[in-house]
Protein backbone atom coordinates (compact mmCIF):
# COMPACT_ATOMS: atom_id res chain seq x y z
CA UNK A 1 0.00 0.00 0.00
CA UNK A 2 1.41 3.25 -0.75
CA UNK A 3 2.12 5.16 2.00
CA UNK A 4 0.13 9.04 2.71
CA UNK A 5 2.15 11.63 1.69
CA UNK A 6 1.60 15.16 3.54
CA UNK A 7 0.46 17.68 0.91
CA UNK A 8 1.40 20.27 3.23
CA UNK A 9 5.32 19.38 3.06
CA UNK A 10 5.31 18.14 -0.47
CA UNK A 11 4.24 22.06 -1.65
CA UNK A 12 7.32 23.21 0.89
CA UNK A 13 9.20 20.68 -0.80
CA UNK A 14 8.80 22.22 -4.14
CA UNK A 15 8.62 25.87 -2.96
CA UNK A 16 12.19 25.13 -1.75
CA UNK A 17 12.89 24.15 -5.17
CA UNK A 18 12.06 26.79 -6.76
CA UNK A 19 13.97 29.26 -4.71
CA UNK A 20 17.32 27.49 -5.43
CA UNK A 21 17.47 28.57 -9.25
CA UNK A 22 14.68 31.55 -9.44
CA UNK A 23 14.52 34.85 -7.75
CA UNK A 24 10.80 35.75 -8.00
CA UNK A 25 9.68 39.35 -6.90
CA UNK A 26 7.14 38.39 -3.82
CA UNK A 27 6.56 35.94 -1.41
CA UNK A 28 3.59 35.37 -3.10
CA UNK A 29 4.95 34.78 -6.66
CA UNK A 30 6.62 31.51 -4.93
CA UNK A 31 3.21 30.21 -3.44
CA UNK A 32 1.60 30.84 -6.29
CA UNK A 33 4.03 28.85 -8.54
CA UNK A 34 4.41 25.70 -6.05
CA UNK A 35 0.33 25.72 -6.47
CA UNK A 36 0.12 26.19 -10.12
CA UNK A 37 2.66 23.41 -10.32
CA UNK A 38 0.62 20.79 -8.28
CA UNK A 39 -2.76 22.17 -10.28
CA UNK A 40 -1.12 20.53 -13.51
CA UNK A 41 -1.68 17.38 -11.64
CA UNK A 42 -5.28 17.38 -11.26
CA UNK A 43 -6.90 19.80 -14.49
CA UNK A 44 -9.83 16.98 -14.63
CA UNK A 45 -10.87 18.51 -11.72
CA UNK A 46 -11.56 21.76 -12.43
CA UNK A 47 -13.78 23.86 -14.90
CA UNK A 48 -10.83 25.59 -15.98
CA UNK A 49 -7.11 26.24 -15.12
CA UNK A 50 -4.69 29.47 -15.25
CA UNK A 51 -2.38 30.46 -16.94
CA UNK A 52 0.47 31.20 -15.70
CA UNK A 53 2.79 34.41 -17.54
CA UNK A 54 6.50 34.90 -16.41
CA UNK A 55 6.85 38.64 -18.04
CA UNK A 56 9.53 41.30 -17.58
CA UNK A 57 10.48 44.72 -19.26
CA UNK A 58 14.08 43.76 -20.38
CA UNK A 59 15.53 40.07 -21.09
CA UNK A 60 18.13 39.06 -18.49
CA UNK A 61 15.17 38.59 -15.60
CA UNK A 62 15.13 34.97 -14.90
CA UNK A 63 11.96 34.09 -17.43
CA UNK A 64 13.36 30.82 -18.97
CA UNK A 65 14.96 29.75 -15.95
CA UNK A 66 11.56 29.66 -14.46
CA UNK A 67 9.83 27.74 -17.17
CA UNK A 68 13.31 25.16 -16.71
CA UNK A 69 12.39 24.52 -13.43
CA UNK A 70 8.32 24.42 -13.84
CA UNK A 71 9.39 22.08 -16.81
CA UNK A 72 10.93 19.53 -14.42
CA UNK A 73 7.56 19.64 -12.02
CA UNK A 74 4.35 19.29 -14.20
CA UNK A 75 3.17 16.15 -15.96
CA UNK A 76 4.09 15.88 -19.91
CA UNK A 77 5.77 19.26 -20.79
CA UNK A 78 6.14 20.71 -24.20
CA UNK A 79 8.38 23.47 -24.75
CA UNK A 80 6.57 25.19 -27.48
CA UNK A 81 8.95 28.41 -28.75
CA UNK A 82 7.07 29.13 -32.12
CA UNK A 83 5.10 26.04 -32.45
CA UNK A 84 2.01 26.33 -34.98
CA UNK A 85 -1.66 26.68 -33.10
CA UNK A 86 -2.52 23.74 -35.45
CA UNK A 87 0.26 21.85 -33.61
CA UNK A 88 -0.65 22.49 -30.15
CA UNK A 89 -4.06 21.30 -30.00
CA UNK A 90 -3.38 18.44 -32.22
CA UNK A 91 -0.44 17.56 -29.47
CA UNK A 92 -3.34 17.94 -26.89
CA UNK A 93 -6.04 16.23 -28.31
CA UNK A 94 -4.03 13.46 -29.09
CA UNK A 95 -5.71 11.16 -26.46
CA UNK A 96 -2.25 10.54 -25.03
CA UNK A 97 -2.46 12.69 -22.09
CA UNK A 98 -2.71 16.42 -21.33
CA UNK A 99 0.45 18.10 -22.27
CA UNK A 100 1.56 20.85 -20.28
CA UNK A 101 2.23 23.71 -22.92
CA UNK A 102 5.51 25.82 -22.05
CA UNK A 103 5.91 28.55 -24.52
CA UNK A 104 9.09 30.87 -23.68
CA UNK A 105 9.20 34.35 -26.25
CA UNK A 106 5.72 34.45 -26.19
CA UNK A 107 6.69 38.29 -27.12
CA UNK A 108 7.60 37.15 -30.83
CA UNK A 109 3.66 35.74 -30.99
CA UNK A 110 1.63 38.85 -29.57
CA UNK A 111 4.57 41.69 -29.22
CA UNK A 112 4.32 44.49 -31.36
CA UNK A 113 6.31 43.33 -34.30
CA UNK A 114 4.94 40.08 -34.47
CA UNK A 115 2.34 38.68 -37.13
CA UNK A 116 -1.90 38.01 -37.00
CA UNK A 117 -1.81 34.91 -34.44
CA UNK A 118 -5.60 35.56 -34.04
CA UNK A 119 -5.40 31.30 -34.49
CA UNK A 120 -3.14 30.62 -31.32
CA UNK A 121 -4.68 33.28 -29.16
CA UNK A 122 -8.11 31.73 -29.71
CA UNK A 123 -6.59 28.18 -28.71
CA UNK A 124 -5.22 30.15 -25.94
CA UNK A 125 -8.22 31.51 -25.04
CA UNK A 126 -10.28 28.62 -25.51
CA UNK A 127 -8.02 26.23 -23.40
CA UNK A 128 -8.49 27.90 -20.34
CA UNK A 129 -12.07 26.32 -19.66
CA UNK A 130 -12.34 22.02 -19.41
CA UNK A 131 -15.11 22.50 -22.55
CA UNK A 132 -12.86 24.62 -24.83
CA UNK A 133 -12.78 23.27 -28.76
CA UNK A 134 -10.75 24.45 -31.08
CA UNK A 135 -12.73 24.06 -34.83
CA UNK A 136 -11.03 22.86 -37.54
CA UNK A 137 -11.89 21.82 -41.43
CA UNK A 138 -10.40 18.49 -41.92
CA UNK A 139 -10.80 16.58 -45.33
CA UNK A 140 -9.32 17.44 -48.87
CA UNK A 141 -11.76 19.60 -50.87
CA UNK A 142 -15.14 18.85 -51.16
CA UNK A 143 -14.66 15.79 -48.59
CA UNK A 144 -14.24 18.57 -45.63
CA UNK A 145 -15.89 18.21 -42.29
CA UNK A 146 -15.92 20.11 -39.22
CA UNK A 147 -13.68 18.47 -36.33
CA UNK A 148 -13.96 19.87 -32.86
CA UNK A 149 -10.14 19.31 -31.14
CA UNK A 150 -10.20 19.44 -27.53
CA UNK A 151 -7.95 22.62 -26.73
CA UNK A 152 -8.14 22.64 -22.39
CA UNK A 153 -4.61 22.15 -21.16
CA UNK A 154 -2.10 23.96 -18.62
CA UNK A 155 -0.03 26.46 -20.32
CA UNK A 156 3.13 28.45 -18.70
CA UNK A 157 3.95 31.13 -20.94
CA UNK A 158 6.96 33.90 -20.43
CA UNK A 159 8.21 37.11 -22.46
CA UNK A 160 8.55 40.37 -22.64
CA UNK A 161 6.37 43.28 -22.18
CA UNK A 162 2.86 42.44 -21.76
CA UNK A 163 0.23 40.31 -23.49
CA UNK A 164 -3.29 40.41 -24.58
CA UNK A 165 -6.12 41.11 -22.70
CA UNK A 166 -7.83 38.35 -23.30
CA UNK A 167 -4.89 36.12 -21.92
CA UNK A 168 -3.67 38.49 -18.78
CA UNK A 169 -6.96 38.52 -17.23
CA UNK A 170 -6.70 34.40 -17.11
CA UNK A 171 -3.16 34.60 -15.85
CA UNK A 172 -1.71 34.86 -12.74
CA UNK A 173 1.06 36.83 -13.76
CA UNK A 174 4.39 37.20 -12.19
CA UNK A 175 6.49 40.16 -13.05
CA UNK A 176 9.71 39.09 -13.41
CA UNK A 177 12.93 41.73 -12.58
CA UNK A 178 16.99 40.79 -13.28
CA UNK A 179 18.70 40.16 -10.28
CA UNK A 180 20.20 42.58 -8.03
CA UNK A 181 23.89 42.10 -7.68
CA UNK A 182 22.82 41.12 -3.39
CA UNK A 183 20.53 38.02 -4.86
CA UNK A 184 21.54 34.57 -5.62
CA UNK A 185 20.70 31.77 -7.14
CA UNK A 186 22.17 27.85 -6.90
CA UNK A 187 23.34 27.46 -10.96
CA UNK A 188 20.56 24.73 -12.70
CA UNK A 189 22.31 21.97 -14.24
CA UNK A 190 19.81 19.74 -15.87
CA UNK A 191 22.18 16.62 -15.97
CA UNK A 192 21.75 17.52 -12.46
CA UNK A 193 18.87 18.86 -11.30
CA UNK A 194 16.18 17.82 -13.72
CA UNK A 195 16.30 14.36 -11.65
CA UNK A 196 15.73 16.18 -8.32
CA UNK A 197 12.74 17.71 -10.29
CA UNK A 198 11.70 14.33 -11.74
CA UNK A 199 10.90 12.88 -8.13
CA UNK A 200 9.51 15.82 -6.81
CA UNK A 201 7.13 15.34 -9.97
CA UNK A 202 6.51 11.95 -9.53
CA UNK A 203 5.72 12.52 -5.60
CA UNK A 204 3.11 15.44 -7.17
CA UNK A 205 1.20 12.73 -9.05
CA UNK A 206 0.79 10.44 -6.38
CA UNK A 207 -0.15 13.08 -4.30
CA UNK A 208 -2.48 14.18 -7.10
CA UNK A 209 -4.41 10.85 -6.90
CA UNK A 210 -4.75 11.02 -2.68
CA UNK A 211 -6.11 14.82 -3.15
CA UNK A 212 -8.48 13.83 -5.64
CA UNK A 213 -11.64 13.55 -4.14
CA UNK A 214 -11.29 16.34 -1.76
CA UNK A 215 -10.76 19.01 -4.84
CA UNK A 216 -12.87 17.23 -7.12
CA UNK A 217 -15.80 19.85 -7.16
CA UNK A 218 -14.76 21.73 -4.37
CA UNK A 219 -15.69 25.49 -4.30
CA UNK A 220 -12.94 27.27 -2.08
CA UNK A 221 -13.68 30.64 -0.23
CA UNK A 222 -12.65 33.37 -1.97
CA UNK A 223 -10.95 36.21 -0.16
CA UNK A 224 -12.95 39.11 -0.15
CA UNK A 225 -12.79 41.30 -2.96
CA UNK A 226 -11.51 38.68 -5.28
CA UNK A 227 -14.37 37.82 -7.56
CA UNK A 228 -15.69 37.13 -11.53
CA UNK A 229 -12.80 36.71 -13.94
CA UNK A 230 -9.72 36.46 -10.89
CA UNK A 231 -12.09 33.97 -9.21
CA UNK A 232 -11.76 31.61 -11.90
CA UNK A 233 -8.18 32.05 -12.05
CA UNK A 234 -7.45 31.61 -8.59
CA UNK A 235 -9.99 28.74 -7.64
CA UNK A 236 -7.84 25.53 -8.71
CA UNK A 237 -5.13 27.04 -6.86
CA UNK A 238 -6.81 27.40 -3.72
CA UNK A 239 -8.36 24.50 -3.52
CA UNK A 240 -4.90 22.78 -3.94
CA UNK A 241 -4.06 24.49 -1.04
CA UNK A 242 -7.08 23.28 1.36
CA UNK A 243 -6.32 20.10 -0.07
CA UNK A 244 -2.56 20.06 1.24
CA UNK A 245 -3.48 21.58 4.34
CA UNK A 246 -0.72 22.80 6.88
CA UNK A 247 -0.55 26.95 6.34
CA UNK A 248 -1.01 26.47 2.73
CA UNK A 249 -4.44 27.27 2.59
CA UNK A 250 -3.42 31.28 4.45
CA UNK A 251 -0.68 31.35 2.77
CA UNK A 252 -2.49 31.02 -0.68
CA UNK A 253 -5.34 33.12 -0.49
CA UNK A 254 -2.84 35.58 1.06
CA UNK A 255 -1.01 35.62 -2.26
CA UNK A 256 -4.35 35.59 -4.15
CA UNK A 257 -4.94 38.79 -2.51
CA UNK A 258 -1.70 40.09 -3.28
CA UNK A 259 -0.97 39.07 -6.96
CA UNK A 260 -4.80 40.14 -7.72
CA UNK A 261 -4.27 43.33 -6.57
CA UNK A 262 -0.81 44.07 -8.46
CA UNK A 263 -2.42 43.01 -11.67
CA UNK A 264 -5.09 45.37 -11.60
CA UNK A 265 -2.51 48.33 -10.51
CA UNK A 266 -0.79 47.54 -13.34
CA UNK A 267 -3.76 46.80 -15.91
CA UNK A 268 -4.65 49.63 -17.67
CA UNK A 269 -7.37 47.90 -20.05
CA UNK A 270 -8.29 49.07 -23.04
CA UNK A 271 -7.08 52.46 -24.72
CA UNK A 272 -10.70 53.61 -23.38
CA UNK A 273 -10.28 52.61 -19.89
CA UNK A 274 -6.94 54.02 -19.82
CA UNK A 275 -8.45 56.96 -20.43
CA UNK A 276 -10.98 56.73 -18.22
CA UNK A 277 -8.44 56.20 -15.19
CA UNK A 278 -6.23 59.24 -15.94
CA UNK A 279 -9.00 61.10 -16.03
CA UNK A 280 -10.08 60.24 -12.57
CA UNK A 281 -6.38 59.82 -10.55
CA UNK A 282 -4.84 62.51 -12.53
CA UNK A 283 -7.31 65.08 -14.11
CA UNK A 284 -10.23 65.64 -12.70
CA UNK A 285 -9.14 65.87 -9.17
CA UNK A 286 -10.47 68.43 -6.97
CA UNK A 287 -12.87 69.74 -9.19
CA UNK A 288 -16.39 68.86 -10.64
CA UNK A 289 -15.66 69.99 -14.28
CA UNK A 290 -12.95 71.07 -16.69
CA UNK A 291 -13.20 72.26 -20.52
CA UNK A 292 -12.03 70.42 -23.14
CA UNK A 293 -9.00 72.23 -23.63
CA UNK A 294 -7.19 72.26 -20.12
CA UNK A 295 -8.14 68.37 -20.35
CA UNK A 296 -5.81 67.95 -23.13
CA UNK A 297 -3.23 69.97 -21.69
CA UNK A 298 -3.72 67.92 -18.98
CA UNK A 299 -3.21 64.49 -20.63
CA UNK A 300 -0.72 65.27 -23.06
CA UNK A 301 1.67 66.45 -20.52
CA UNK A 302 1.48 63.16 -18.01
CA UNK A 303 4.69 61.25 -18.31
CA UNK A 304 4.36 57.62 -18.96
CA UNK A 305 0.99 58.29 -20.66
CA UNK A 306 0.29 57.33 -24.72
CA UNK A 307 -1.89 60.48 -25.21
CA UNK A 308 0.73 62.61 -26.61
CA UNK A 309 1.49 60.32 -29.48
CA UNK A 310 -1.49 58.13 -30.41
CA UNK A 311 -0.08 57.30 -34.20
CA UNK A 312 1.79 59.99 -34.41
CA UNK A 313 -0.51 62.71 -33.23
CA UNK A 314 -1.30 64.21 -29.80
CA UNK A 315 -4.92 63.41 -28.59
CA UNK A 316 -7.56 66.13 -30.26
CA UNK A 317 -11.18 67.32 -29.23
CA UNK A 318 -12.25 64.76 -31.57
CA UNK A 319 -10.82 61.47 -30.51
CA UNK A 320 -11.46 62.71 -26.61
CA UNK A 321 -15.18 62.96 -27.46
CA UNK A 322 -15.34 59.90 -29.73
CA UNK A 323 -13.60 58.08 -26.31
CA UNK A 324 -15.60 59.11 -24.15
CA UNK A 325 -18.95 58.70 -26.12
CA UNK A 326 -18.30 54.76 -26.10
CA UNK A 327 -19.25 55.09 -22.22
CA UNK A 328 -22.25 56.25 -20.88
CA UNK A 329 -23.83 58.22 -17.86
CA UNK A 330 -25.65 57.09 -14.85
CA UNK A 331 -28.75 58.01 -17.01
CA UNK A 332 -27.88 55.79 -20.14
CA UNK A 333 -26.86 58.45 -21.91
CA UNK A 334 -23.27 58.24 -23.78
CA UNK A 335 -20.38 60.53 -22.00
CA UNK A 336 -20.48 63.75 -24.21
CA UNK A 337 -19.05 67.57 -23.44
CA UNK A 338 -21.39 70.00 -22.00
CA UNK A 339 -20.93 73.95 -21.82
CA UNK A 340 -18.97 75.05 -19.30
CA UNK A 341 -19.10 79.16 -17.59
CA UNK A 342 -15.16 79.97 -17.14
CA UNK A 343 -14.32 83.73 -16.35
CA UNK A 344 -12.86 83.58 -19.71
CA UNK A 345 -16.48 82.89 -21.45
CA UNK A 346 -17.95 79.67 -22.12
CA UNK A 347 -16.06 76.63 -23.14
CA UNK A 348 -16.88 72.91 -24.24
CA UNK A 349 -16.25 70.57 -21.44
CA UNK A 350 -16.42 67.28 -19.08
CA UNK A 351 -18.55 67.22 -15.86
CA UNK A 352 -17.05 64.58 -13.80
CA UNK A 353 -20.84 63.67 -12.70
CA UNK A 354 -21.01 62.12 -16.00
CA UNK A 355 -17.86 59.98 -15.81
CA UNK A 356 -18.74 58.85 -11.94
CA UNK A 357 -20.62 55.73 -13.43
CA UNK A 358 -18.31 54.43 -15.98
CA UNK A 359 -15.35 54.80 -13.41
CA UNK A 360 -17.03 52.68 -10.49
CA UNK A 361 -17.64 50.21 -13.55
CA UNK A 362 -14.75 50.39 -15.69
CA UNK A 363 -11.82 51.49 -13.83
CA UNK A 364 -9.35 49.37 -11.17
CA UNK A 365 -9.13 51.14 -7.64
CA UNK A 366 -8.25 54.62 -7.20
CA UNK A 367 -4.53 54.58 -5.75
CA UNK A 368 -4.08 55.63 -1.85
CA UNK A 369 -2.21 58.77 -2.97
CA UNK A 370 -3.98 61.27 -5.25
CA UNK A 371 -1.78 63.23 -7.44
CA UNK A 372 -1.91 67.04 -7.00
CA UNK A 373 -5.09 68.69 -7.58
CA UNK A 374 -5.92 69.97 -10.79
CA UNK A 375 -6.47 73.97 -10.56
CA UNK A 376 -10.31 74.89 -10.08
CA UNK A 377 -11.71 76.93 -12.23
CA UNK A 378 -12.28 80.46 -12.15
CA UNK A 379 -16.07 81.18 -11.43
CA UNK A 380 -17.86 84.01 -13.49
CA UNK A 381 -19.96 86.44 -12.14
CA UNK A 382 -21.67 86.52 -16.18
CA UNK A 383 -24.75 84.90 -16.88
CA UNK A 384 -24.43 81.52 -19.17
CA UNK A 385 -25.65 81.94 -22.43
CA UNK A 386 -25.73 79.05 -25.06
Amino acid sequence: MTPTIDGAALLDEVEAFHRRFNIFPSEAAYVAVALWDAHAHLLDCFDSTPRIAFLSPEPGSGKTRALEIVETLVPQPMTAVNASAAALFRSVSSGNGKPTILFDEIDTVFGPKAGDNEELRGFLNAGHRRTGVTYRCIGDGGQQTVQAFPSYCAVAVAGLGSLPDTILSRSVIIRMRRRARNEKVEPFRARIHEAEGHKLRDRLAQWAEQARGFVMGAWPDMPDGVADRPADVWEPLLAIADAAGGDWPDRARAACVNLVTASKANDKGSLGVRLLTDLRDHVLIGVDKLPTIAILDRLNALDDAPWADLDGKPLDNRRLARLLGEYMTADLTPIKSRNIRTAGGVLKGFHAEDLADAWARYCPPPPQDSATPATPLQPSSEPLTV
